[in-house]
């Protein structure tokens, strides 16, 4: 009986372990992560330590930041640093996706939505580093 106990112990921490993933920021910053991945697989080759590199590790950063922050959230200090690395980060795609855009690898409108969205995110971010307690529950 002992180890039921342990092992439902287990899976409850497991559960909350994740709930990060449950963030309305999060899931739009993976979406634009993977969004990015699949435009740029169309980059020249040339650009594949440059530009493609860049933008896809920028994009992907935001997720693992806000990852990171949320598992730390107890401490004020730290969520907000690292919330405030994903705002970083989240800046940087989007002037990675501007380079896109003026090297001619992305149209217009591509460009258009995809900086629509990383400003979206950066709002959401921006709430969180400015509102750091609601963030704070178990």
């Amino acid at each position: 009986m002992d180890k039921k106990i342990d092992i439902d112990k287990k899976t409850e921490k497991a559960k909350t372990a994740f709930k990060f993933k449950d963030l309305t920021v999060y899931k739009k910053a993976f979406s634009l992560a993977m969004e990015i991945f699949h435009v740029s697989k169309h980059f020249p080759e040339n650009e594949k330590y440059g530009l493609t590199s860049q933008i896809r590790r920028s994009s992907r950063s935001v997720c693992s930041s806000i990852g990171e922050g949320y598992r730390k959230r107890r401490y004020e200090a730290h969520f907000i640093s690292k919330t405030s690395d994903a705002d970083m980060e989240n800046s940087e795609t989007s002037v990675w996706i501007d380079f896109a855009f003026e090297c001619g690898y992305i149209d217009e409108d591509s460009k258009e939505k995809l900086n629509d969205k990383a400003a979206e995110i950066g709002r959401l971010l921006n709430h969180m580093i400015e509102n750091p307690e609601k963030y704070n529950r178990n």
